[in-house]
């Protein structure tokens, strides 16, 4: 036994702050930051969707985001054994990391278009017809893409080499593909700040429509893409905290890596509609025509602006290649989410020397062969069908109620406050338990439930309508990833021994090797102390008696 223990090796740590930092940075800041956040400013009233979004920060952002990094670094666990130790009712909320994956795996199939822009005028008919050659739907798959496909390969050679070793060569990467799109971003930003046009439109991107407020749609927006940009109640950020050392200050962290982010997102707006603006003053036309939302805005809309823009080619690849790494990143971070969990599942098997980059291996080939529907002639129905329903804002604010309900009522807000308070030696604010056990469910079930009402069937680039079985196909991708949670808890219920309360009881109680926090070890010195009082009183009483 001693011998199997030796071989088990260590989960290993960040090598420095930043590390962790860098690395969740470039998680949380991603594609959707320089498409959809422009974009939904622009069509929901610019100054005025800040209304809906800081709310939704306040409430569902920052808390949830303190929660996942504070219960990661809490178990030092990825995200299946985090939520076996503090909450196994709610295990099932761990399955949901396979959906991201699937999803951010699509991404990566999305990401390798780009390299055939570069050359070329960049035009939309290009786009479809050239690069993605897109076949008449979803029902006609078509052939494989080759160039595509070749470039997929490299994706994931990429993706395999920057974590294989785990943290330790992860932790190494971001300091290039974390810190080189904020670079690109601001020389992107200056250039478009620059060119004719650009002002009058960052006017246009940030003028206020108060009416709009009345929009559902525009709450139902502004919290999908917190839940989104934030990373939430997918994992990633549990996995990702689960590496640093016990005492790190993640309270701090929480709300640093927070304001990264709204930041990175507002300025980010900037830099795309000064160049549409230059586009729309160019071609004398309104905003409205050139302003698409998802890779319409960072896939059409903007190659078309660069390529008027002096020297094309060059602000072409400066901006791909900024817009393939927020995209590596993310996906990387994706596979690491899962492949930590499993380790962390099975330790005795995965974690021992040269078993990582096997495992590693064969789960990115098992990855690739199933995303190869997605390097066909309609594997862009496909993508857009995984994007909009396998992991949708929808899904993931239902999610967000499941965790906030776990953690603040089952496992226990003042709980989780006592071991926060034993991590960084500073208690939060009291208003995070409010958010943990009111705020954040009401908040999130409210924009779910809209959601649900608002739901509008998906189309592709407004002229395409899927069929019937394929929005069947889409709904059961949500279901799977909703349903895991109470499924879960179900069968648990129902495979457990004991009575029904027992089973509860057992399935509501946390790990009991859990690290104690000062107020558990207080608790503990004075139950000893009254007992050794107690039991000298007695042995006194005793002696007196003889």
């Amino acid at each position: 036994m001693k011998t199997i223990e030796r071989q088990i090796e260590e989960r290993g740590y960040w090598g420095s702050k930043a590390e962790f930092i860098l690395a969740v940075a470039g998680n949380v800041v991603g594609l959707g930051n320089v498409w959809r956040f422009p974009y939904l400013c622009y069509k929901y009233g610019g100054g005025m969707r800040c209304v809906p979004y800081l709310m939704f920060v306040a409430t569902c952002g920052v808390p949830l985001f303190l929660l996942e990094t504070a219960m990661g670094q809490y178990t030092q666990e990825g995200g299946i054994t985090c939520w076996r130790r503090l909450c196994p009712l709610a295990e099932g909320h761990s399955g949901v990391l396979l959906h991201v994956l699937h999803h951010h795996s699509g991404l990566g199939t999305l990401l390798p278009h780009l390299l055939f822009q570069f050359p070329t005028s960049m035009g939309q008919c290009s786009l479809l017809r050239r690069v993605l050659a897109l076949s008449g739907g979803i029902e006609e798959v078509g052939k494989i893409n080759w160039e595509i496909l070749l470039c997929v390969v490299a994706m994931w050679i990429i993706c395999y080499f920057c974590i294989w070793k785990g943290v330790k060569s992860t932790g190494k990467v971001v300091y290039f593909t974390a810190t080189f799109p904020y670079v690109m971003l601001l020389v992107l930003l200056f250039r478009g700040l620059t060119l004719p046009g650009a002002l009058q439109e960052v006017v246009f991107y940030l003028y206020p429509e108060p009416s709009l407020l009345a929009d559902s749609q525009v709450w139902m927006e502004a919290g999908a893409q917190i839940v989104f940009s934030y990373s939430l109640s997918v994992g990633t950020l549990t996995v990702l905290s689960s590496y640093n050392k016990y005492n790190n200050n993640c309270y701090r962290d929480c709300f640093w890596l927070c304001l990264l982010n709204s930041g990175t997102s507002l300025v980010t707006g900037f830099a795309v509609f000064s160049v549409l603006g230059f586009m729309a003053h160019e071609q004398g036309v309104p905003i409205e025509e050139v302003a698409e939302s998802g890779p319409g805005l960072a896939f059409i809309a903007y190659p078309q602006a660069v390529a008027m823009m002096p020297f094309p080619q060059l602000w072409a690849v400066c901006f791909f290649i900024m817009i393939i790494l927020l995209g590596l990143d993310t996906h990387f971070v994706a596979v690491e989410a899962v492949v930590t969990s499993m380790m962390d599942l099975f330790p005795a098997v995965l974690r021992r020397a040269g078993r990582r980059e096997i495992f590693l291996l064969f789960f990115c080939l098992a990855c690739f062969m199933g995303q190869l529907f997605m390097v066909t002639e309609g594997g862009m129905y496909v993508f857009q069908l995984f994007d909009n329903y396998a992991c949708s804002g929808a899904c993931l604010l239902l999610l967000s109620v499941f965790e906030s309900l776990a953690m603040g009522w089952i496992f226990g807000a003042e709980r989780m406050f006592d071991a926060i308070e034993d991590i960084t030696n500073s208690r939060p604010n009291y208003i995070f338990m409010l958010c943990w056990k009111y705020l954040t469910p009401l908040v999130s079930m409210v924009s779910f439930v809209c959601s649900v009402v608002e739901y509008e069937p998906l189309t592709f680039n407004r002229w395409y309508v899927y069929p019937d079985w394929a929005y069947a196909l889409g709904w059961l991708l949500a279901l799977s990833s909703i349903l895991l949670v109470p499924g879960w808890a179900m069968g648990r219920l129902l495979a457990g021994k004991g009575s029904l309360k027992q089973r509860w009881l057992h399935l509501c109680n946390p790990d009991t090797n859990l690290p104690l926090s000062n107020k558990q070890r207080a608790g503990m010195k004075e139950t000893v102390s009254t007992t050794e009082i107690k039991d000298l009183v007695r042995l006194n009483v005793e002696e007196r008696e003889n």
